[in-house]
């Protein structure tokens, strides 16, 4: 790890790929970068989660009526898992423009997309109105939505660590996540909000729908801030010395398909963790305990806000330790954490819920993450890291996006938390191993 004399250079490349010149980044061009980072992400992930919360809740009758309960709310599940289907096509696209042309423009047209995916699900009739086409839209925008957060990691990420001084790699970096936490901190309070200000009939029959009509305002100021974001200083470099790849993804998966592998066995606890703690969680106390599922949002929600500060402190200490560490302590405490958070849960206490989400999240889920921007992008060189990094971290994410799914249908069928608790501690020891076997291949230089 350089210590904080290093010059500021971008992100080096990965062992073994092209060696380019160092780049000088300013401390302001970082700091920018960041910001417009962080902000795009809040946009993009807003929505994106939104969804999720409205799945676990409100789309099974309106969109899938179904006389089994348990069948409304795996058909609602199912289709929250089409935008993770989805995500690696969006990483793929996004990737291939991103690596020959610049990451700058993606993100433009990742944030209005999203927008306008999330805006028009708001404006969607139900099921009662126009039949299986209500369905058949819901799941098409979920589509559109998972393509465009496919390639808003990617891009996001590479801007932030592209863009930043050697000496504050991580923590700027860390923006990326704190920023999806801010979107799901938003899209919950919004939730909530409209929940406390609604009656139960009301709520059903439209006031669900004023949290996603408000995104194509989030959109605008997503668009607004990265329009004053130049292009990434290290893609700038790197295009002027050598020609772009001719197909970055076709080289990625050719040169690097243990690496790839790696990136997507690693996001195996932040998937989990995430997904288990703020959507399974709502669908698992709604339909199979007493608990009301406001208690289980203002768990959450606390573990959200202070999300902030420790992925901020996270890597803050990943800078100046090194990162290694990062993604054996916070497995390991994700692994640990499983059974007390289901209890937590089953008990229907506040305080033991709030407990169980920050050992589950605060601990487990961002102690990891708060390095990942960093992992991912050194182990792949410049010219094909927004598909290589992306496109992988994007197919993790189609594989998360069924775990809430897979969750749902142990619990229907064991009648016990205990297999989902086993499912998630064991992809979070998945996620260790491949840290291990990972570590090589990321640059030594910033360890």
């Amino acid at each position: 790890m350089p210590s904080p004399q290093t010059p500021s250079t971008g992100s080096a490349t990965a062992m073994g790929a092209l060696n380019h010149p160092a780049v000088v980044i300013s401390p302001k061009a970082g700091r920018r970068a960041a910001l417009a980072s962080t902000v795009g992400a809040v946009v993009d992930w807003y929505d994106f989660f939104l969804y999720g919360t409205a799945a676990a809740v409100v789309f099974g009758p309106l969109f899938f009526p179904s006389d089994n309960q348990v069948a409304g709310l795996l058909a609602s599940m199912g289709s929250f898992a089409v935008g993770f289907l989805f995500r690696p096509i969006g990483g793929a696209i996004f990737g291939h423009f991103g690596d020959k042309y610049g990451r700058r423009t993606m993100l433009f047209i990742t944030v209005i997309m999203m927008g306008l995916a999330s805006t028009a699900i708001g404006l969607l009739p139900a099921y009662a109105a126009i039949g299986v086409a209500a369905p058949i839209l819901l799941i098409t925008l979920r589509a559109i939505q998972g393509i465009a957060v496919g390639g808003e990691w990617g891009g996001a990420a590479l801007m932030a660590v592209e863009n930043a001084p050697a000496s504050k790699r991580n923590f700027l970096a860390t923006g990326v996540q704190i920023g999806s936490f801010v979107g799901l901190l938003l899209g919950t309070a919004a939730f909530s909000l409209v929940t406390a200000l609604t009656t139960p009939e009301q709520f059903l029959a439209w006031g669900w729908r004023l949290p996603f009509l408000i995104s194509i305002l989030f959109a605008l100021i997503g668009l607004w801030i990265r329009a004053g974001v130049p292009e990434s200083a290290e893609f700038t470099a790197a295009k002027e010395e050598h020609k772009a790849a001719r197909a970055p993804l076709a080289e990625a998966l050719r040169t690097s398909p243990k690496k790839i592998l790696a990136v997507i066995g690693m996001r195996m606890v932040d998937q989990s963790t995430f997904y288990m703690g703020f959507t399974f969680s709502l669908a698992y106390v709604k339909n199979f305990t007493h608990t009301p599922p406001a208690t289980v949002l203002t768990a959450s929600m606390v573990a959200m806000v202070l999300a902030i500060p420790f992925l901020a402190l996270w890597g803050r200490l990943a800078d100046k330790f090194g990162r290694k560490w990062f993604y054996i302590i916070g497995p390991l405490a994700a692994a640990l954490a499983a059974a007390p958070f289901f209890a937590a849960l089953e008990s229907g206490d506040l305080f033991p819920m709030i407990l169980g989400f920050f050992a589950l999240i605060n601990l487990g889920h961002n102690i990891s993450t708060c390095v990942q921007q960093t992992w991912f992008t050194d182990m792949f060189d410049v010219r094909i890291r927004y598909s290589g990094a992306g496109f992988a971290y994007a197919l993790a994410g189609a594989v998360g996006g069924f775990i809430p799914l897979i969750a749902t249908a142990l619990m229907a069928s064991s009648g016990s938390w205990v297999p989902a608790a086993a499912l998630l501690a064991g992809l979070c020891l998945i996620a260790l191993v491949s840290s291990l076997w990972s570590y090589k291949w990321a640059n030594k230089e910033h360890h």
